[in-house]
């Protein structure tokens, strides 16, 4: 049954996993560079726009 099957059934190896967590680490540390980037830029921009300076 398909309730029965888990995402983990369908990895051979453990160099799938490794390469599975690799790339899941590597896609975190993006977020949250892309967070940091942003709560950077976004006050920027706006005290730009509003105060003009």
């Amino acid at each position: 049954m398909l309730a029965d099957t888990s995402i983990l059934d369908l990895i051979q190896d453990d160099e799938d996993a490794a390469d599975i967590a690799r790339r899941a680490v590597r896609l975190g540390n993006a977020v949250v560079i892309a967070m940091a980037l942003c709560l950077i830029a976004a006050p920027a921009i706006y005290l730009t726009l509003a105060y003009g300076l």
